[in-house]
């Protein structure tokens, strides 16, 4: 079984690999749902707890086959799912919605697709420019006391947001993109969350598959995946980053480990705070990155690494321009 770590001050704790599930259903090109459903039955066999997913994914198909996945078994798990980015059923986006009445209904459908009585982890998953924070976690709040939602998260909120929020109710976990090439949140995001004693769940620990040293060329990338249209994985920005990958490689092949393993041994090292969610489809690649798990880096490795990957080493935005905005409010 994995080992265990507390997000946050509320009683929450978890696997300290959590496994992400948005690629199962959009995002990263065509999935086998059967594979998946596997993958994720496999996840809680060995020990995995925390499950992520969010109803924009799919749309609304992502929490559906998690929560096929789960049934019998909601007792091993601890369900993470966000509200926010709203989308039709087709798939088209119609913003950010923080709205308190959003929220209650959000979260009765998320309940209905995932066929539970209760989110363990509910998060915000971007935070809407237009309705003050308060309005939005005094709604969550409300789930919690009515008992539909345990704990409450929120995702790619600045400093001073997080701060406002966890007045309206305590936060327990901060989901937001840090990995060997997503440092930023060391300069100030990190430093408040620990100061306010809210957990860290990083997502793509392992920057969006490409640390892993698979994809050597853009057109390596499945018809359909959204990482051909981003930032860091057009023009020089892709072979810059591929240098800094290709470095990551050197390490890893010295230790005598997979790229993915050291990237993931990285990020669990940075604190005991810290629980990774990492995204598969497939058992084969959730057991090699589980694996993770078991390596332990000495200073002399960790200092190397971050000589070779220094915070604002990756070439490119994260997202495209429409994503950016939405990031760090």
């Amino acid at each position: 079984m994995m080992e265990q770590r507390k997000l946050g001050i509320q009683g929450l704790t978890v696997s300290e690999l959590g496994l992400g599930c948005m690629g199962m259903s959009e995002f990263y090109g065509a999935a086998d749902e059967q594979e998946s459903v596997a993958t994720i039955d496999r996840a809680i066999e060995l020990g995995v707890t925390l499950v992520d997913t969010a109803d924009m994914y799919g749309p609304f198909k992502n929490e559906e086959l998690v929560g096929r996945a789960i049934r019998g078994q909601r007792d091993r798990v601890v369900l993470a799912t966000k509200f926010g980015n709203e989308r039709t059923p087709d798939g088209v986006s119609l913003g950010v919605n923080g709205r308190p009445e959003y929220v209650r209904k959000a979260c009765d459908a998320s309940l209905r697709r995932l066929r539970v009585d209760w989110i363990d982890l509910y998060y915000q998953h971007r935070v809407d420019r237009d309705v003050p924070v308060e309005e939005t976690f005094g709604a969550m709040a409300e789930l919690v006391r009515a008992g539909k939602v345990r704990w409450l998260g929120i995702s790619e909120a600045s400093p001073a947001t997080i701060r406002r929020a966890h007045r309206t109710h305590p936060i327990s976990a901060l989901q937001t993109e840090y990995s060997l090439w997503s440092r930023d949140p060391e300069d100030e995001i990190i430093p408040t969350i620990r100061e306010l004693g809210i957990g860290f769940v990083p997502y793509s620990p392992l920057g969006r598959g490409f640390l892993t040293g698979r994809y050597r060329r853009p057109e390596d990338f499945p018809p359909g995946d959204f990482r051909r249209s981003s930032p860091r994985f057009q023009g020089a920005n892709f072979q810059k980053n591929l240098d800094l990958v290709d470095k990551i490689q050197e390490i890893a092949r010295e230790k005598a480990v997979k790229p993915a393993q050291l990237a993931l041994a990285w990020v669990l090292a940075q604190g005991e705070d810290f629980v990774p969610i990492f995204g598969t489809t497939t058992r084969a690649h959730l057991e090699e990155n589980l694996a993770a798990a078991e390596i332990v880096l000495t200073p002399e490795e960790l200092a190397r690494i971050d000589a070779v990957a220094p915070k604002g080493a990756a070439a490119g935005e994260r997202y495209a321009p429409e994503g950016m905005v939405r990031v760090n409010v």
